[in-house]
């Protein structure tokens, strides 16, 4: 007897990714079997689905980390090709490949290549100033900033775009475009002018609590939405953000000046530089998905 699958649902994953339909499927029925073991079971199976999916959305950026560990312990030192350069092309093969088998959608392609460039743009500002620097040579450079790095920024791109649609976000009183807007690009100002005249960033960090103090982020896990404030949201990213670069350090990918001499962590004070970051990550996605105000319907 030809036992036909039940499609994928209409708000599943198939229809960008075919491949995944049957994976669609049998994780219903894995959920199925979870809830009819009781709410505990149920909700370790929603845990589960949670990092999961998290895991997934992290994709690009998950590459890009075990790239550098990868190359940091195995890249032979006298290649031809240099370490920068095997990531810059890697990146971009990797980039390629998500876009050819259909796993990255073109719109959050562009919204990466636009991090790229945001990112490259202050990378060559903050190396001329001495912040931080690349201390390997590379031949895809653009002065002191080896190609790269624009991906690394381009990775909390895609985190954000890929978590925006795997969740199924929607707010409540979220601010308006125009107001956050507006505070993103002068904390990317900021950024530049902090080294000439005062830095504004307390000013920053109190604007972007009374824009988001009351903006409530919902997320679906799987059969309902669940809750938490955005500006945690944003914390927790920006925690995950400042581990990969911490990474990034111990792999000698870039160094600040304090790690010339022998590796350190990255001081607890760049988590606010990554948070205002964060923001400006966060705007530039909500500018292309448009934040959905959450309904009783859902």
């Amino acid at each position: 007897m030809l036992v036909r699958r039940p499609p994928p649902r209409p708000e599943s994953a198939a229809h960008l990714w075919p491949p995944i339909e049957r994976f669609i499927v049998a994780e219903e029925r894995l959920g199925q079997a979870a809830e009819a073991r009781g709410a505990l079971v149920a909700g370790l199976y929603e845990f589960l689905r949670f990092g999961i999916k998290q895991g997934w959305a992290c994709l690009f950026g998950g590459l890009m980390c075990t790239l550098l560990i990868a190359t940091y312990l195995w890249y032979p030192r006298d290649a031809v090709l240099a370490r920068y350069d095997f990531l810059f092309l890697s990146a971009l093969t990797i980039q390629a490949l998500l876009l050819a088998f259909r796993m990255e959608t073109l719109e959050e392609a562009k919204t990466i290549f636009l991090f790229h460039l945001v990112g490259t743009v202050m990378e060559v500002f903050k190396t001329h100033v001495g912040s931080w620097i690349y201390p390997e040579p590379s031949f895809f450079r653009l002065g002191g900033v080896p190609l790269f790095t624009g991906f690394m920024y381009a990775a909390v791109g895609s985190y954000l775009s890929r978590v925006w649609r795997l969740f199924d976000f929607r707010f409540t009183h979220h601010p308006p475009l125009a107001a956050t807007v507006l505070l993103s690009l002068t904390i990317y100002v900021n950024f530049f002018t902090h080294h000439y005249i005062a830095d504004f960033r307390y000013g920053l960090f109190l604007v972007t609590a009374l824009l988001f103090g009351r903006t409530i982020i919902h997320f679906k896990v799987w059969r309902v939405y669940r809750r938490m404030p955005l500006l945690l949201g944003f914390f927790l990213v920006t925690l995950f953000i400042w581990f990969a670069e911490n990474i990034g350090t111990f792999t000698g990918a870039w160094l600040y000046p304090n790690q010339l001499k022998g590796w350190s962590m990255v001081p607890m004070a760049k988590l606010g530089s990554w948070f205002l970051l964060m923001i400006i990550s966060y705007v530039m996605v909500s500018a292309i998905n448009r934040p959905q105000e959450m309904t009783v319907s859902h």
